[in-house]
């Protein structure tokens, strides 16, 4: 737990020393992020699942710790937590 503590704590010191240089950019990226995984025609859970298996998808580890956390609180089970992971690993993610 910590080192996914540790993992979005690096992310959020990224993303503020990125938007020293690069406000505008910045401010658009996370707009678009909050529009994208806002309910629509899925619920917020399911999108971050899905986020949760892209992640695991593409290796980022910044990008799992995040969303780990996003799932959970948007009401996720743990158990539904590691059958998204197992999708993810089978679809190119690894063990």
């Amino acid at each position: 737990m910590g080192e996914m503590l540790d993992s979005i704590a690096d992310v959020q010191e990224a993303m503020k020393e990125l938007s020293r240089g690069n406000k505008e950019t910045v401010r658009y990226f996370q707009e678009f992020m909050k529009y994208v995984l806002q309910p629509n025609k899925l619920d917020t859970k399911t999108k971050e699942l899905i986020a949760l298996g892209t992640a695991i998808t593409a290796r980022c580890k910044y990008c799992i710790a995040i969303h780990v956390k996003k799932c959970l609180e948007a009401g996720a089970s743990r158990e539904e937590i590691l059958e998204a992971s197992t999708v993810a690993m089978l679809m190119g993610g690894g063990p």
